[in-house]
């Protein structure tokens, strides 16, 4: 059982019957009630995400996930294709079950596989990734990393803001958590 003070974002619960991973929470003291915590939630197995109250101290069932280690192989339509390491047996998920992580996969990248009870649920990406940019708007001779920022469309095709000099073809690694610019890479 895990109570509503030891929350952390990523952690994942069972309610009524579903896994739900928290996304955020705060905790909000009312006037003359008692202390509320305000969860935003992700169905794990469905993808939606919902809200839910509760009273600061309760407390809920935290669903233990076993991770195993797999390589990320190719994509076919809505599925996505990982390789066991160990047994070499391929697993795919969808779209749906995979949520944002879609955004950071690259083929041949390893990672950790999310299993409840026997069944695939998600998976679980390194903190930070590098991928190429293939668009971005012009680098001018002087632009610093304080000058401002300017969107780049990464090879997977998610778009992050990036400082002024980077360009086209560049490596850069993004925060898998929040999909933001970290640094510049290789």
């Amino acid at each position: 059982m895990i109570s509503t003070g030891e929350l952390r974002k990523g952690i994942t619960l069972e309610l009524e019957g579903q896994l739900y991973q928290v996304i955020d929470y705060h905790h909000i003291k009312m006037g003359r009630g008692s202390a509320q915590v305000r969860l935003k939630l992700r169905d794990i197995k469905g993808g939606h995400t919902i809200e839910r109250t509760v009273q600061a101290g309760e407390r809920f069932p935290r669903a233990r996930l076993d991770r195993s280690n797999v390589q990320y192989l190719y994509r076919e339509g809505d599925l996505y294709y990982f390789m066991d390491t160990a047994s070499y047996e391929q697993t795919p998920l969808n779209s749906a079950q995979l949520g944002d992580a879609v955004n950071y996969l690259k083929e041949g990248m390893t990672l950790d596989v999310l299993t409840y009870q026997g069944e695939p649920v998600g998976v679980e990406l390194p903190t930070a990734v590098e991928l190429k940019v293939v668009e971005t708007g012009p680098s001018f001779k002087g632009d610093t990393a304080t000058a401002g920022n300017k969107p780049a469309t990464l090879e997977t095709g998610l778009v992050i803001q990036v400082p002024m000099f980077i360009s086209s073809g560049d490596m850069v690694k993004v925060d898998t958590r929040s999909g933001e610019y970290l640094e510049r890479a290789g």
